[in-house]
């Protein structure tokens, strides 16, 4: 990995493993669905401007249709899963459960027979699926309604995020980043503001929401998926992907640190065990057979 691929790596990783503290912060001053429509509305519109005023063009052509399917479920369906989640579950857990989007990625790319599962990889799918029965089944804290519907919500952010990148590597494959997040983010954005007639702001957002709804917006969402476009362009969709266990480890750790938040002995054998699925489903333990499953 060259230096600048490196920076990039660590960028990713130290941002979004940060983003869910700043991401409480939003919430509380928007409401989880204000933190959702907005954050995406002011991504595409950084994106939007920034091109804009350094003379680079956009092209949309062509591209509305998959846009509308990707800003619906990789930014709509992810956002609003996580950011429903975060809340109630904690970030350790919502970032555990983030890190899970490879194994619903790789089931869902073999159902449309864009990959073949490898036999490491079928077995890092059940390590993974067993993980999440451990990281629910025995929670740190009571399993109220509350948790029940975070960790519903968890799972259905990543199914969505899962589906979103294997749609967009099959109709959007030759896009450029800077259009696919900014129209992705857009369409998304659009889709979740009528949420706010059922969920308006809880009140009068202060200076400081703003910023943080501003850090949300502008660099963990609009700077940092044109760096993840990027990433994976040069150096592959599975290296760049594995930023995912870092930033559950950035998460856990700022949940533990900052937050005071715990896991429960069980919950970290199953965090332990997703994340080794992952490794399994993305290819990177050494010594794994490539052999595919029949």
């Amino acid at each position: 990995m060259q230096p600048r691929d490196l920076a990039a790596y660590l960028f990713l990783a130290i941002g979004w493993g940060l983003s869910f503290l700043v991401l409480l912060k939003a919430i509380a001053g928007f409401g989880w669905v204000g933190a959702v429509s907005f954050r995406a509305l002011i991504a595409s519109f950084t994106l939007f401007a920034v091109a804009k005023l350094s003379g680079r063009r956009l092209n949309f052509e062509g591209l509305w249709k998959p846009l509308c399917v990707v800003g619906a479920t990789t930014v709509a369906g992810q956002l609003i899963g996580m950011t429903y989640a975060t809340p109630r579950i904690g970030t350790a857990m919502a970032a555990i459960f983030v890190a899970g989007i490879p194994l619903f990625s790789m089931l869902i790319g073999r159902l449309w027979g864009l990959e073949r599962i490898t036999w490491s990889g079928l077995g890092g799918l059940v390590l993974g699926f067993c993980g999440m029965v451990l990281l629910v089944g025995f929670p740190a804290v009571p399993i109220t309604h509350e948790f029940i519907l975070g960790s519903a919500a968890s799972v259905f952010g990543a199914v969505c995020a899962a589906f979103g990148s294997n749609y967009a590597s099959l109709k959007l494959r030759t896009a450029g980043p800077w259009e696919v997040t900014c129209g992705a983010f857009g369409i998304g954005g659009l889709i979740t503001l009528p949420l706010l007639i059922w969920v308006p702001v809880p009140g009068t957002p202060q200076p400081v929401d703003f910023l943080f709804l501003l850090l949300c917006g502008c660099v963990l969402s609009a700077v940092n998926y044109v760096v993840y476009f990027q990433l994976v362009a040069r150096i592959g969709a599975t290296k760049t992907i594995s930023v995912e266990f870092v930033v559950t480890v950035v998460a856990v750790l700022v949940g533990a640190l900052v937050l005071g938040e715990s896991l429960s002995l069980m919950q970290g054998v199953g965090a332990l065990i997703i994340l080794l699925g992952c490794a399994l489903v993305l290819g990177l333990v050494p010594g794994t057979r490539a052999r595919a499953v029949s």
